[in-house]
C-alpha cells in the first residue's frame, strides 16, 4: 500500500449541524456532528483524523495518557490537536482550569456544575491551532468547524455534560486529570520550504503545506495522513479534492494544485526529513 483514499464515516453526536464545511456535500440535510476518516479494515493505525461540526458546547472531558490507557486495556492514550477552519464570532474552547486546582475541587465542580466556571474558556478564530496533551481537561464550544488529529483510540472520560443523560466517568476521569492552567506550546512556524510546522514533539507532528511542484514524500515505515483542506492535489497521480484524507504508507508523489491547502500529520516525536524531488 502506498496511498489510500480513506473512507468517510459520519458520526452521530449530540452537537451536530445540517450546514457543514463547504467541502462536504450534505444532500440529505441530516445533522452531522463528526466525520471520521477510517483506515483500511484490519489495521490499527496510530492516528485518527476527524472533522468536527459543533452547534452546542461539547462535554467537559479528559483523555488518559498511554500508560493509564494501557492499564485500562486500551492500545494507547489520546493526545489530540485541532486546526480551526471556521468559527462563529463568539466561539470558544475551554482548555485547562483558570487556576491550579485540586482533583477534589474538580470532582466537586463536576458534581454541582461549577466546573463550567472553573474552566478557562477562551475565544478562538479560524486559522488557529491547538495541541491538547492527554490529561488536559477541555471542552470544545459551539459554532466551530475543526479538523481533529488524535491518537487512534475511542476513549473519552466525560466529567460534565450540562445535565444530559449520557454516562459520566468521574472516577477514571478525575484520576487522569491535570487541573491546571493550560500552557499553549509554541508553534515552530515556517520551515522555509512551503511547510508551516504546527507542532512537533508530543505524539505526532502536524504541518500545513502550500508549496508548488511535485515532491516525493517518504516516511519509511511510518504512515502519514494528507488532509486536503482546500483546492486539490494529486497523490501518485490520483485526484485529491478538498475534503479528502489520504493515508500514505511508505512513500508517495504529491503535487498540490493552485490554491491548495494541505494539513499533513504523522506520528513522530521529532520532525523527519520527508521530501525529495518529484
Amino acid at each position: 500500500m502506498t496511498a489510500v483514499n480513506l473512507e468517510r464515516k459520519p458520526a452521530d453526536k449530540p452537537s451536530r449541524r445540517e450546514t457543514l464545511w463547504p467541502r462536504f456535500d450534505n444532500p440529505s440535510a441530516e445533522k452531522v456532528g463528526e466525520i471520521w476518516f477510517q483506515a483500511p479494515a484490519g489495521t490499527d493505525e496510530p492516528l485518527l483524523i476527524k472533522y468536527l461540526f459543533t452547534s452546542d458546547r461539547l462535554s467537559i472531558q479528559v483523555h488518559p495518557d498511554d500508560v493509564a490507557a494501557q492499564a485500562a486495556g486500551y492500545p494507547r492514550g489520546k493526545d489530540e490537536a485541532w486546526v480551526v477552519l471556521d468559527a462563529e464570532p463568539d466561539a470558544t474552547i475551554a482548555l485547562g482550569t483558570k487556576r491550579v486546582s485540586s482533583r477534589e475541587e474538580l470532582r466537586a465542580g463536576a458534581l454541582d456544575g461549577s466546573i463550567v466556571d472553573l474552566m478557562h474558556w477562551q475565544p478562538v478564530k479560524a486559522g488557529e491551532f491547538y495541541y491538547s496533551p492527554a490529561g488536559t481537561v477541555h471542552a470544545i464550544g459551539a459554532g466551530l468547524t475543526i479538523i481533529e488529529i488524535q491518537q487512534n483510540v475511542d476513549l473519552t472520560y466525560r466529567l460534565y455534560d450540562y445535565g444530559s443523560d449520557r454516562e459520566l466517568h468521574l472516577s477514571a476521569g478525575i484520576e487522569v486529570s491535570d487541573p491546571v492552567p493550560f500552557e499553549k506550546p509554541p508553534i515552530p512556524g515556517d520551515a522555509g520550504d512551503g511547510r508551516f510546522i504546527l507542532c512537533e514533539g508530543g505524539k505526532f507532528v502536524a504541518e500545513r503545506w502550500s508549496w508548488t511542484g511535485t515532491r516525493r514524500v517518504d516516511l519509511g515505515e511510518t504512515p502519514g495522513w494528507l488532509i486536503q483542506v482546500a483546492g486539490s492535489s494529486k497523490v501518485d497521480g490520483n485526484d485529491v479534492p478538498a475534503g479528502d484524507c489520504w493515508l500514505i504508507d511508505g512513500g508517495a508523489s504529491v503535487t498540490p494544485g493552485d490554491a491548495s491547502d494541505i494539513v499533513f500529520a504523522y506520528p513522530l516525536a521529532k520532525r523527519a526529513e520527508l521530501f525529495s524531488a518529484g
